[in-house]
């Protein structure tokens, strides 16, 4: 399985992905996100789904992308456009024998970035019929994969104020919280931050050595929460 996420702030963008990859009993990493150059800006995209189908189409895409000309992409929203062509384009050529080996054509993907006509970074969901949606104020951030146990902190805690380190904590415990619960999701970790102001990325890979002290934090101060819980409202449960 996968576990993806990337948030839009009011500062930048932030994302951060699993690298494990799991086939029968078989155990690997591999990179589940890309980071793109190009002439009117840089943009990185992560996948969640089969990874023939997420090959091809990042071939596809990039390969699109590079054969454009400057000005033709000023946007972000248009190289969404773009990478929905190419998974069309994808399951057009491969859906039917994917299907037939009984294999869905599942890739989702998230998108984020900022060019040249970009007033502020951009965030994308695409689906796997090639459609999207945008990341806003009220709803900051998107994830694939793995979704269900990384959800609550971010709800809770993420809004579009948060800092850039703060959203990196947060996406990071989502991740540590997916991690504790399930197998397929684990280190090591790409994080990627875009600085709005600048459009500068910087992208770095951690493995569980740099994070471990980290964690153990975070175990110790949810324990130190817990001996504070105020649960004045339930003493009548505990009476002898």
């Amino acid at each position: 399985m996968t576990f993806c996420v990337a948030a839009k702030v009011d500062s930048g963008l932030v994302a951060l992905a699993d690298t494990r990859i799991v086939k029968g009993n078989e155990q690997s990493s591999k990179g589940k996100v890309a980071h793109v150059n190009h002439s009117e800006g840089n943009l990185f995209f992560m996948t969640s789904g089969l990874r023939s189908v997420r090959d091809k189409t990042s071939i596809y895409f990039e390969a699109s992308l590079a054969e454009k000309q400057k000005g033709e992409i000023c946007h972000l929203f248009e190289a969404a456009n773009l990478f929905g062509e190419c998974l069309r384009r994808v399951k057009q050529e491969d859906g039917a024998s994917l299907a037939a080996a009984n294999f869905s054509f599942n890739l989702h993907a998230v998108i984020g970035g900022k060019f040249s006509g970009d007033e502020t970074p951009s965030l994308f969901y695409i689906y796997p019929q090639g459609n999207w949606v945008e990341a806003t104020s009220d709803a900051p951030y998107h994830m694939i994969g793995q979704t269900s146990y990384g959800k609550p902190i971010l709800d809770r805690l993420l809004g579009p104020t948060c800092s850039l380190p703060e959203t990196l904590a947060l996406l990071f415990l989502a991740f540590d919280g997916t991690r504790a619960s399930v197998t397929d999701v684990d280190f090591p970790i790409d994080c990627v931050v875009l600085d709005g102001a600048s459009g500068v990325m910087n992208r770095q890979r951690f493995a569980l050595a740099d994070l471990q002290e980290t964690t153990h934090w975070w175990t110790n101060t949810l324990k130190t929460a817990l001996a504070s819980f105020p649960l004045e409202w339930s003493k009548d449960l505990f009476k002898p």
